[in-house]
């Protein structure tokens, strides 16, 4: 099994995040990108020691950065996990 601060790098804090934190009990995570769906519930199963009900994850390329120079870079290519909890779970991200 891989490690839990592998898998789950950290909290994705947007306008959108706070909102699904707020309304619908999810929370947005940036995961590594070979992390699965089944290893990303067992770790913040055993992370937060809350009851996983459904997650969804997306796939991000990284932007194009020029640096003076004709040719171009790239960021890096990340992923992002949204994680539905149980009802009655709160993850405290203060």
């Amino acid at each position: 099994m891989k490690e839990i601060f592998y898998l789950v790098q950290k909290v994705h804090i947007s306008e959108k995040a706070s909102l699904l934190g707020e309304k619908q009990n999810q929370y947005v995570f940036r995961v590594h990108p070979e992390a699965n769906k089944i290893e990303l519930k067992n770790a913040i199963e055993r992370l937060f020691k809350k009851h996983v009900l459904a997650i969804r994850t997306m796939q991000y390329a990284g932007k194009k950065k020029r640096e003076r120079r004709a040719d171009f870079g790239r960021r890096a290519h990340w992923k992002k996990a949204i994680i539905s909890l149980a009802p009655g779970d709160k993850i405290d991200l203060t």
